[in-house]
């Protein structure tokens, strides 16, 4: 489905303010086409932390899992794990 939001036009240097179509966007991949159109394609990206999360399909899956089964309500308490809690460490 195209969408055409506004009509975008360079500055004297080529350049070009997205605004709000921009928001949530942390950069943009640009592919020039065969017929001359500019695909902007936008990425957000993550904390390097969190990226072994994706680099690992098992566990990506059940991190999915688990969210989808807490959207339908199937999520459950586990109980309380204070019986494992040293007391004695400050």
């Amino acid at each position: 489905m195209e969408q055409i939001i506004q009509q975008l036009r360079p500055d004297s240097k080529g350049r070009i303010s997205l605004g709000k179509l921009a928001q949530g966007v942390s950069s943009f991949q640009a592919r020039q086409m065969e017929d001359g159109s500019i695909v902007l394609e936008p990425f957000a990206e993550i904390p390097a932390r969190e990226k072994w999360l994706f680099d690992n399909p098992p566990a990506l899956n059940a991190v999915k899992t688990g969210l989808n089964q807490a959207a339908a309500g199937k999520a459950r308490t586990l109980g309380s794990f204070a019986q494992y809690v040293d007391e004695a460490i400050d």
